[in-house]
């Protein structure tokens, strides 16, 4: 009996410590997954709704403007939101401008869930793709840079890394005696560009 007893209590111990090793080899997984995870994927899972209301985020950007916003599209490089306050069109950050996102934790647990495969094409679209479409659409544009200042007006080119715009008043259209100035704008100074209307994204 006492044997008995013995092999049970081995058989017990074998089948915890298995146990324990299998849990600790899926958190290491789940370390060496969470470790290849990009931005791009946690933006892409923030703006996947399913039906759901979309989540607001707070987004802190370079220029120290704080934005309360949800996702609607993301890029190779920038992410698209649409502000919970303030006037409609469209705001357009690269990556490199966020400092940082607040949200409820529910919300950032959800967004380090594996993320279902990106399109090729998202990861091709990078912000000249969209300031071209801006371009193209003559949109009325706002202008933040990192420095804090606010440049108003239409994008005349964007170029690989860079955009020309004209320089007029906010809401007024693009016209030769409208024009005060004009600027070439390094994408590396941008904080985030705010459109009169939306750029259309495949």
């Amino acid at each position: 009996m006492r044997w008995d007893r013995f092999f049970d209590d081995l058989e017990d111990q074998l089948a915890s410590e298995w146990e324990a090793e299998r849990a600790a080899l899926d958190t290491e997984a789940e370390r060496l997954r969470l470790s290849r995870v990009q931005l791009s994927e946690r933006l892409t899972l923030l703006a996947a709704r399913d039906g759901a209301a979309p989540t607001v985020a707070s987004f802190d950007l370079a220029d120290g403007a704080t934005l309360r916003a949800s996702v609607t599209g993301v890029g190779a490089d920038w992410v698209a939101l649409a502000l919970a306050d303030g006037p409609g069109g469209a705001v357009v950050v690269p990556f490199g401008a966020i400092g940082a996102i607040g949200m409820p934790h529910a919300d950032l647990l959800r967004t380090a869930r594996p993320a279902p495969p990106r399109s090729p094409l998202a990861d091709r679209l990078t912000l000249g793709f969209v300031l071209r479409d801006l371009v193209r659409r003559r949109a009325g544009v706002a202008v933040h840079l990192v420095s804090g200042r606010v440049l108003t007006g239409t994008i005349d080119r964007a170029g690989a890394d860079h955009l020309d715009l004209a320089v007029h008043d906010q809401g007024a259209p693009r016209r030769a005696d409208a024009v005060s100035g004009y600027r070439l704008v390094p994408y590396t100074a941008i904080a985030w560009v705010r459109a009169d209307e939306a750029p259309v994204v495949p």
